[in-house]
């Protein structure tokens, strides 16, 4: 359904149709394509581009960070495993149950959720052509799915305290900035409570 949204916004934008799927098979990357379409039609600057695809895109930092153990005997194909890493394709690997784990596991997924959002933004674009309608508010389902992903690794987990700490600083981050500017200082914030709190726990269990 992300993609099948983003393929209608685009065109209703009065971008080519053919564009959504070139988009989702090159840059692939949900909440970012959202944002470009907006970014296309206004005719934004390179510099605030990449600025906003850094900020957009820094929380794969920390997915990738936190797969390094499960990617580590994996060797060309980790190179597409990189790239197709996104908010679902995680949510799917971090929750999986280790007897369950495989290298072939890994790239399928992340295939077949590239081939889902190729298809869906694909679809999307076909449909806003024969049937134009208002795109307002059709963004909203990104934040949907960033609450359901966050649900889903909440209870499917007993131990919550990265999650905690995200909450805070975040919300720390956003009372000491501005709203356009928290982003990167509460990723900083994140970055430095759990590489402390990793080194407590190693000093602990040593002692």
């Amino acid at each position: 359904m992300l993609g099948f949204g983003f393929g209608v916004l685009l065109v209703s934008h009065q971008f080519p149709l053919w564009l959504a799927p070139f988009m989702s098979l090159t840059i692939y990357a949900g909440a970012l394509q959202y944002l470009s379409v907006e970014m296309l039609a206004n005719h934004t600057d390179y510099f605030t581009i990449a600025v906003t695809t850094f900020l957009v895109n820094a929380r794969h930092l920390f997915y990738g960070i936190s797969l390094i153990e499960k990617y580590k005997r994996i060797y060309l194909p980790k190179i597409y495993l990189a790239f197709g890493l996104t908010d679902e394709t995680y949510s799917l690997i971090a929750c999986n149950p280790t007897e369950n784990e495989s290298k072939e596991y890994y790239i399928y997924v992340t295939f077949l959720d590239h081939l889902y959002w190729i298809s869906g933004g694909f679809l999307g674009a076909v449909f806003g052509k024969i049937i134009p309608f208002n795109s307002e508010g059709i963004d909203f389902v990104l934040t949907a799915l960033f609450i359901a992903i966050f649900t889903e690794q909440w209870l499917n987990t007993d131990k919550h305290f990265s999650a905690v700490i995200g909450i805070l600083a975040t919300l720390i981050c956003l009372i000491a900035f501005d709203k356009n500017y928290f982003l990167i200082p509460s990723m900083v914030l994140i970055t430095l409570a759990i590489i402390w709190a990793r080194r407590f726990e190693i000093r602990r269990t040593k002692s």
